[in-house]
């Protein structure tokens, strides 16, 4: 064999997925977007779905975190600023711009809030809901979406256009499941969740990035309702 076909050999752009990962991927997105997270188990179902994710990277796929675009060493003290400021001009743009627009577009439609109603008036409440928020809305989502749900997709789609198709496919998904909040809450979270992960990828495909702009812009909605402005 020459020494440039062997060079040739080794560029690989792509992980190619087997037959069996590829429908083990499938199998467990399906599970991420379907299994109950509203209502009610808060606490309970991201232990669930982790550990579904947890056991199919260590005994189909052999990966880990990093893998899914998270790892403590990636942390930088600029994620979190660039967090705030993101979050800070994201929910600007809903209140100013988006709202006054969706509202003449789709006249009497609000977003469903009955789940964070008792936060309203009673900061222990309120407390407890900002920490859920950072782990629940700021890692477990973003792993679950912009991490493992996002990468299998990648690796699912041949050709150059993988990483776009992967991320229109992903930021549907993510709009869609948090479908509990109304169609306006949708395409909010459709919208936001596109902007988490722009910031993702723009940063090197560092997840901390879309951690705290997700977790900061939550935070913002969450303080909005507990002041009744919401």
């Amino acid at each position: 064999m020459s020494r440039n076909a062997s060079s040739q050999i080794k560029i690989t752009t792509k992980p190619i997925m087997s037959t069996l990962q590829k429908s083990a991927s499938i199998l467990i997105i399906l599970f991420c977007f379907f299994f109950p997270h509203h209502g009610g188990g808060i606490l309970v179902y991201p232990l669930i779905v982790s550990a579904v994710v947890f056991l199919y990277l260590k005994y189909i796929t052999k990966e880990n975190l990093s893998d899914l675009l998270f790892s403590i060493k990636k942390f930088k003290v600029g994620s979190v600023i660039i967090g705030l400021a993101g979050a800070v001009i994201l929910s600007a743009f809903f209140r100013f711009a988006w709202d006054p627009l969706i509202n003449i577009i789709i006249p009497g439609e609000t977003v469903n809030l009955s789940d964070f109603a008792h936060i309203k008036s009673n900061l222990s409440n309120y407390i407890f809901i900002l920490l859920l928020a950072f782990i629940v809305g700021g890692f477990y989502e973003e792993i679950i979406f912009h991490g493992f749900i996002f990468t299998r997709i990648e690796k699912t789609i041949p050709g150059k256009y993988s990483t776009a198709i992967a991320f229109g496919l992903t930021t549907i998904i993510f709009g869609a499941y948090h479908y509990q909040l109304g169609i306006k809450g949708v395409l909010v979270a459709t919208i936001a969740g596109a902007v988490y992960h722009l910031l993702i990828l723009k940063f090197n495909r560092n997840l901390w990035y879309g951690t705290f702009i997700h977790t900061f812009f939550d935070f913002i909605g969450l303080t909005l309702i507990y002041l009744g402005d919401m």
